[in-house]
């Protein structure tokens, strides 16, 4: 079926793919933040992507198994320019953070390790939480607003997140199929069948001990990408699993260091998976480890997105679309808890994430970068005197 005819928009697809880059280049804050960067360039600023399609590309990302931001990044790029547009706008937003990490890779082998980099991120892993916390509160006030069915699908996974450190698929597929009963159920749900929801899953097989190493990192990864849902941080204890405990293929030093290379460089924080990669196998094992990852998550993007074109507007697929909206962003507020966990250890770290909140609710311009600058000086000179 052919998709209907798009409004013509109101950019070039040359202004979209400088803007991913520059996304890509500057945007920290991890998969939150990213999606409420976003919403408040090309939708709220530019008027490039009206709210409807901002909504149906997050809530496509978060029903597809892969990162969050990267999925809805290429959603946006597919809106007014199909496949080239969601092709170009992928790569941009993900080149600059890969050639990053593969450039902190390459340090971290020639020179020992990264000792300095934990002292950045006891700064900056503090400063992320109030950013995304300020993200989510942006995303529920605009996308669940004041309506109580979806303020109550939002606590209820905030709370599941919380409680379980992880999130469950198949919660945000009853999340949208919820909403859809109470609101518009179609003439299908009377019958019981739930299959014209379903989205397919690509398996990708597990490394068997007689491949070469590249083969084993690409069909990991590929799995990774395929099977890990919502934000880009999801992917941690899956790979931690993988890489750490199965593989061996890293010690646990190295692996936080790894996580830590994400935390404080932009774009996806997913883009860890080039700098595990370039460990195991030097530069192509950064690349067939960041392909592995992303192109799972582009198919599941591309696949399905004339079909939300098509059918998004009747009023069952909206209404399961404000479902799987609401769980997303529940589950995304849900994970502020669980990384402050992590990231808050001592009195200094919960006056940065405090400070870095309070300073973006009184200051709504002020550019995410200039507070990560700060938080990573904070690390420098704090983080040594508080190791004595």
């Amino acid at each position: 079926m052919t998709a209907a005819k798009p409004t013509p928009p109101g950019y070039t697809l040359r202004q979209m793919v400088a803007y991913m880059l520059r996304l890509g280049s500057l945007g920290f804050g991890g998969p939150v933040a990213l999606a409420g960067y976003m919403h408040r360039d090309l939708v709220e600023a530019r008027g490039w992507i009206t709210e409807d399609d901002y909504r149906e590309g997050l809530a496509l990302a978060q029903l597809a198994p892969g990162p969050l931001a990267a999925q809805l990044a290429i959603y946006l790029g597919y809106v007014h320019y199909r496949l080239l547009g969601a092709t170009l706008v992928g790569l941009a937003f993900v080149i600059p953070s890969f050639l990053m990490v593969v450039a902190l890779g390459w340090a971290y082998v020639g020179y020992g390790g990264l000792a300095w980099m934990q002292s950045v991120f006891y700064g900056v892993g503090a400063a992320v939480i109030g950013i995304i916390a300020m993200s989510a509160h942006k995303l529920a006030s605009k996308s669940v607003g004041k309506d109580r069915l979806l303020w109550a699908v939002f606590l209820l996974l905030a709370v599941v997140t919380v409680l379980t450190e992880s999130e469950i698929a198949w919660l945000f597929i009853a999340a949208g199929v919820a909403v859809m009963a109470v609101r518009a159920p179609p003439k299908w749900m009377r019958r019981g069948s739930v299959g014209a929801l379903a989205l397919p899953l690509l398996a990708a097989p597990a490394g068997a001990p007689g491949w070469s190493l590249l083969t084993q990192i690409g069909a990991f990864f590929a799995k990774a990408g395929a099977f890990v849902f919502g934000s880009g941080l999801a992917i941690v204890p899956f790979l931690y699993g993988g890489v750490v405990t199965e593989h061996h293929w890293l010690n646990d030093k190295q692996f936080v260091d790894a996580v830590a290379v994400a935390m404080i460089t932009p774009g996806p924080v997913v883009i860890t998976v080039g700098f595990i990669g370039y460990l195991i196998a030097g530069f192509w094992g950064a690349c067939v480890a960041a392909l592995g990852t992303f192109l799972p998550c582009y198919l599941f993007t591309v696949i399905p997105a004339p079909y939300f074109k098509k059918y998004g507007r009747l009023p069952a697929v909206k209404a399961f679309v404000d479902g799987i909206t609401a769980a997303a962003i529940g589950a995304i507020a849900g994970s502020v808890v669980v990384i402050a966990r992590r990231s808050i250890v001592d009195l200094p770290t919960a006056a940065v994430a405090l400070v870095t909140l309070a300073v973006l609710w009184r200051f709504r311009k002020l550019q995410e970068p200039y507070v990560i600058l700060a938080a990573a000086a904070f690390g420098l000179a704090a983080h040594p005197l508080m190791q004595r």
